[in-house]
Protein backbone atom coordinates (compact mmCIF):
# COMPACT_ATOMS: atom_id res chain seq x y z
CA UNK A 1 0.00 0.00 0.00
CA UNK A 2 3.13 2.35 0.79
CA UNK A 3 4.29 1.62 -2.44
CA UNK A 4 1.50 2.30 -4.36
CA UNK A 5 1.34 5.46 -2.80
CA UNK A 6 4.49 6.22 -3.33
CA UNK A 7 3.65 5.45 -6.92
CA UNK A 8 0.26 7.87 -6.83
CA UNK A 9 2.12 10.65 -5.22
CA UNK A 10 4.82 10.43 -7.98
CA UNK A 11 2.29 10.69 -10.97
CA UNK A 12 0.42 13.21 -8.55
CA UNK A 13 3.91 15.36 -8.88
CA UNK A 14 4.80 14.53 -12.81
CA UNK A 15 0.73 15.73 -13.45
CA UNK A 16 1.53 18.93 -10.98
CA UNK A 17 4.50 19.79 -12.76
CA UNK A 18 2.93 18.74 -16.14
CA UNK A 19 0.01 21.31 -15.01
CA UNK A 20 2.12 24.06 -14.47
CA UNK A 21 3.86 23.89 -17.20
CA UNK A 22 1.24 23.68 -19.65
CA UNK A 23 -0.66 26.74 -17.81
CA UNK A 24 3.00 28.77 -18.23
CA UNK A 25 2.67 27.95 -21.87
CA UNK A 26 -1.20 28.94 -22.30
CA UNK A 27 -0.52 32.09 -20.14
CA UNK A 28 2.83 32.52 -23.22
CA UNK A 29 0.30 32.12 -25.72
CA UNK A 30 -2.55 34.60 -24.49
CA UNK A 31 0.39 37.08 -23.82
CA UNK A 32 1.21 36.48 -27.48
CA UNK A 33 -2.35 36.17 -28.82
CA UNK A 34 -2.86 39.79 -27.14
CA UNK A 35 -0.41 41.45 -28.32
CA UNK A 36 -0.82 39.81 -31.94
CA UNK A 37 -4.02 41.44 -31.36
CA UNK A 38 -3.06 45.02 -30.82
CA UNK A 39 -0.46 44.67 -33.25
CA UNK A 40 -3.44 43.92 -36.28
CA UNK A 41 -5.81 46.40 -34.57
CA UNK A 42 -2.88 48.89 -35.18
CA UNK A 43 -2.02 47.64 -38.89
CA UNK A 44 -5.86 48.11 -39.31
CA UNK A 45 -5.66 51.48 -38.17
CA UNK A 46 -2.62 52.23 -40.36
CA UNK A 47 -4.44 50.30 -43.19
CA UNK A 48 -7.44 52.46 -43.07
CA UNK A 49 -6.01 55.92 -42.85
CA UNK A 50 -3.96 55.32 -45.97
CA UNK A 51 -7.22 54.08 -47.56
CA UNK A 52 -8.80 57.55 -46.06
CA UNK A 53 -5.83 59.75 -47.62
CA UNK A 54 -6.12 57.62 -50.85
CA UNK A 55 -9.54 58.49 -51.44
CA UNK A 56 -9.25 62.08 -50.54
CA UNK A 57 -6.14 62.08 -52.82
CA UNK A 58 -8.32 60.55 -55.63
CA UNK A 59 -11.68 62.96 -55.18
CA UNK A 60 -9.26 65.93 -55.77
CA UNK A 61 -7.70 64.83 -58.31
CA UNK A 62 -11.03 63.91 -59.89
CA UNK A 63 -12.16 67.52 -59.46
CA UNK A 64 -9.02 68.69 -60.98
CA UNK A 65 -9.58 66.24 -63.83
CA UNK A 66 -13.69 67.44 -64.16
CA UNK A 67 -12.42 70.83 -64.21
CA UNK A 68 -9.76 70.31 -66.60
CA UNK A 69 -12.19 68.72 -68.96
CA UNK A 70 -14.83 71.23 -68.28
CA UNK A 71 -11.89 73.76 -69.22
CA UNK A 72 -11.18 72.33 -72.47
CA UNK A 73 -14.38 71.98 -73.50
CA UNK A 74 -14.96 75.57 -73.23
CA UNK A 75 -11.23 76.54 -74.50
CA UNK A 76 -12.66 74.23 -77.82
CA UNK A 77 -15.96 76.05 -77.69
CA UNK A 78 -13.66 79.54 -78.12
CA UNK A 79 -10.89 77.80 -80.44
CA UNK A 80 -14.30 76.77 -82.94
CA UNK A 81 -15.89 80.40 -82.36
CA UNK A 82 -12.38 81.32 -83.26
CA UNK A 83 -11.80 79.62 -86.53
CA UNK A 84 -15.18 80.34 -87.80
CA UNK A 85 -14.62 84.56 -87.22
CA UNK A 86 -11.06 83.65 -88.64
CA UNK A 87 -12.96 81.90 -91.75
CA UNK A 88 -15.43 84.61 -91.81
CA UNK A 89 -12.67 87.25 -92.12
CA UNK A 90 -10.94 85.17 -94.98
CA UNK A 91 -13.89 85.24 -96.66
CA UNK A 92 -14.03 88.96 -96.26
CA UNK A 93 -10.09 89.35 -97.00
CA UNK A 94 -10.94 87.59 -100.18
CA UNK A 95 -14.02 89.76 -101.10
CA UNK A 96 -12.57 92.72 -100.28
CA UNK A 97 -9.28 91.68 -102.50
CA UNK A 98 -11.64 91.22 -105.49
CA UNK A 99 -13.06 94.50 -105.36
CA UNK A 100 -9.35 96.10 -104.17
CA UNK A 101 -10.74 98.52 -101.56
CA UNK A 102 -10.36 97.49 -97.52
CA UNK A 103 -7.40 95.27 -98.04
CA UNK A 104 -5.48 96.38 -95.31
CA UNK A 105 -8.27 96.41 -93.08
CA UNK A 106 -9.28 93.09 -93.59
CA UNK A 107 -6.06 91.69 -93.56
CA UNK A 108 -5.80 93.22 -89.86
CA UNK A 109 -8.68 91.53 -89.01
CA UNK A 110 -7.41 88.63 -90.46
CA UNK A 111 -4.09 89.31 -88.31
CA UNK A 112 -5.61 89.82 -84.86
CA UNK A 113 -8.31 86.50 -85.16
CA UNK A 114 -5.23 84.03 -86.24
CA UNK A 115 -3.10 85.88 -82.91
CA UNK A 116 -6.74 85.01 -80.80
CA UNK A 117 -6.78 81.56 -82.17
CA UNK A 118 -2.57 81.04 -81.94
CA UNK A 119 -3.65 82.10 -78.22
CA UNK A 120 -6.78 79.63 -77.65
CA UNK A 121 -4.81 76.82 -79.69
CA UNK A 122 -1.76 76.91 -77.41
CA UNK A 123 -4.26 77.82 -74.22
CA UNK A 124 -6.39 74.52 -75.14
CA UNK A 125 -3.08 72.17 -75.74
CA UNK A 126 -2.20 73.16 -71.88
CA UNK A 127 -4.99 72.24 -70.49
CA UNK A 128 -5.09 69.03 -72.36
CA UNK A 129 -1.74 68.30 -71.14
CA UNK A 130 -3.30 69.04 -67.47
CA UNK A 131 -5.93 66.81 -68.19
CA UNK A 132 -3.79 63.91 -68.88
CA UNK A 133 -1.39 64.77 -66.20
CA UNK A 134 -4.49 64.21 -64.31
CA UNK A 135 -5.09 60.99 -65.75
CA UNK A 136 -2.04 59.74 -64.99
CA UNK A 137 -2.63 60.68 -61.29
CA UNK A 138 -5.79 59.06 -61.77
CA UNK A 139 -4.13 55.71 -62.83
CA UNK A 140 -1.23 56.19 -60.28
CA UNK A 141 -3.75 56.44 -57.67
CA UNK A 142 -5.38 53.10 -58.96
CA UNK A 143 -2.52 51.18 -58.86
CA UNK A 144 -1.94 52.17 -54.98
CA UNK A 145 -5.19 50.64 -54.50
CA UNK A 146 -4.48 47.51 -56.10
CA UNK A 147 -1.42 47.61 -54.18
CA UNK A 148 -3.24 48.38 -50.68
CA UNK A 149 -5.54 45.15 -52.07
CA UNK A 150 -2.65 42.91 -51.89
CA UNK A 151 -0.85 44.08 -49.00
CA UNK A 152 -4.18 42.73 -47.15
CA UNK A 153 -4.22 39.69 -49.01
CA UNK A 154 -1.03 38.98 -47.91
CA UNK A 155 -1.33 39.90 -44.35
CA UNK A 156 -4.65 37.38 -44.14
CA UNK A 157 -2.28 34.83 -45.97
CA UNK A 158 0.30 35.21 -43.24
CA UNK A 159 -2.03 34.95 -40.50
Amino acid sequence: LKEENAILRSKINKLQILSETQADNMRKLEKKLEENKIKEEKEARDLEAMVQHVEQNLQLMTKRAVKAENSTAKLRQENALLQAELRNSKLESEALRAGQAGLAAAKQNAEVALQHLLRVTASSRASIRQLLSGAESLQLVADLLKSIDRISEVSEDGQ
